[in-house]
């Protein structure tokens, strides 16, 4: 079974491309490919006129949703209800995956979270969510974020807690169930770990989504970056996946033109 692809809505929505969200569906069909990472719901209808999916859903917490996440209990009551509520969202339109995040280790007030709070407080939010989501054929993506990178804010995220993609796959393989899935992002594992082939061999069995996006500068997949991604695209095939990969990056120039090297690059040989 072959993968899907799929490209970031807020990488044209909300960058100084400003692309509407007419103009993203119509570059996603252009290209070929099946879903737009993390549309706004209002925006679902229209991916339904164009054949599209949300390939990954939002959480619903408003601001920067990475922010306040499942690792402190204080939070759990509203990223529940907001999930529970996405994942309805995400069911009632057949869509496949919602994304979780661990939150900032640092408390409102004052402190941090330790490692094995974050831990236990991720699996009690993620079984609750995972048996939520099962029972609506969804599935739920708990993210690996870097949090080395302090230029842009969606480059990386000093204070994230789960930047550690092994920590991260550890907390799923706790939850140990088919609906908590890893999302494994290329550009952040290069940023906090790099030996990206190994990493993602390694964790093979709890990953539901894939991230791409060039490292440094989180942008298009070409030579101006470090990240080899040809012997990627090969391993992510040979490894039977077949979920999503979702092409994240800001473009520095034509954008259709960027997403199309892209896809090509994983589209299977």
């Amino acid at each position: 079974m072959s993968y899907k692809q799929s490209l970031a809505y807020w990488c044209l929505a909300d960058t100084e491309w400003n692309w509407s969200a007419e103009q993203i569906c119509q570059a996603a069909v252009a290209l070929g490919i099946q879903g737009l990472e993390l549309p706004p719901p209002e925006v679902f209808p229209l991916l339904k006129k164009y054949n599209l999916e949300s390939s990954l859903g939002a959480n619903g917490m408003p601001g920067a949703p990475f922010v306040k996440g499942l690792n402190n209990v204080e939070y759990h009551e509203e990223i529940i209800t907001r999930t529970k509520s996405a994942i309805d969202l995400a069911s009632e339109y057949g869509f496949p995956n919602v994304i979780a995040f661990t939150g900032y280790k640092w408390r409102d007030g004052g402190g941090d979270i330790s490692r094995d709070e974050c831990m236990a407080n991720c699996v009690k939010g993620l079984l609750e969510l995972g048996g939520y989501a099962a029972a609506k054929n969804v599935t739920i993506c708990l993210e690996h974020l870097n949090s080395r990178v302090s230029s842009h804010p969606m480059k990386g995220h000093p204070g994230y807690q789960g930047d550690d993609v092994d920590f991260c796959a550890a907390i799923i393989r706790e939850v140990n169930l088919p609906s908590v899935r890893l999302l494994f992002d290329f550009y952040h594992v290069q940023v906090m770990h790099g030996d990206i082939i190994t990493r993602l061999e390694a964790n093979r069995d709890v990953i539901g989504h894939l991230h791409t996006a060039g490292c440094p500068g989180r942008n298009e997949l070409d030579n101006n970056q470090e990240i080899n991604y040809a012997p990627i695209a090969k391993a992510v095939q040979d490894m039977g996946y077949s979920g999503y990969i979702g092409h994240e990056f800001i473009p520095t120039r034509d954008p259709l033109q960027g997403f199309k090297e892209a896809v090509n690059l994983f589209t299977p040989r």
